[in-house]
């Protein structure tokens, strides 16, 4: 028997973040989370969305601890993990009304970065609804100090990484013919980008 991992920040910022979904993904069918990481958010969010069935994905090491807490959940309209790392390409055939994804452009290198909206470009069907939770900083300046403070912290860990510009995520989402539709500000300096892609 695997303990299920935990994460104190999917606990934390849920509720917020359910509400977007809830509103962006109203009339979704088929969703692709890109970084399930622990597997907590799917076994939140799903069974809020009953409508969507949720396709769980992560990098190969995280998927004990998915499986953990999906055995344990049993919800109907969620799917074991499929194996994703953006720099792959076999993620790339599957088609997908809605992509979500939370807390993943800030530990990933700008070539991951770049690679997760190409695949999202390869994946979102016309009409589609992509929504990245995290922190970004706006014209290149940090919108708070925790945010400069994380990223210290992110860099001292992965000098590769670090909080994303808004303006160049959205560059690369528009390259992808997606169409910023809201930028929510979210509790602890983060935000919900929400793109639609035209169809």
């Amino acid at each position: 028997m695997i303990n299920k991992p935990y994460s104190e920040s999917c606990e934390q910022n849920r509720e917020p973040i359910l509400a977007v979904l809830r509103e962006a993904f109203a009339d979704r069918r088929r969703l692709l989370e890109i970084g399930s990481g622990t597997g907590q958010h799917a076994v939140y969010f799903a069974p809020e969305l009953p409508q969507l069935v949720w396709q769980t994905a992560d990098v190969r090491a995280y998927h004990p601890g998915i499986h953990a807490w999906l055995d344990e959940a049993a919800l109907p309209n969620v799917l074991p993990p499929l194996e994703l790392d953006v720099n792959q390409t076999h993620w790339h055939s599957g088609r997908y009304d809605a992509v979500f994804s939370a807390n993943t452009l800030h530990i990933m290198g700008w070539p991951e970065v770049v690679r997760f909206f190409a695949g999202v470009g390869n994946v979102l069907e016309p009409g589609g609804v992509l929504v990245v939770y995290g922190p970004f900083n706006y014209n290149g300046q940090f919108t708070s100090d925790s945010n400069a403070r994380f990223d210290a912290w992110l860099k001292a860990r992965d000098p590769a990484s670090g909080v994303r510009d808004f303006e160049a995520v959205d560059a690369l989402a528009r390259a992808q013919g997606l169409v910023l539709q809201r930028d929510l500000a979210m509790p602890a300096n983060n935000r919900s980008l929400v793109w639609l892609r035209a169809g």
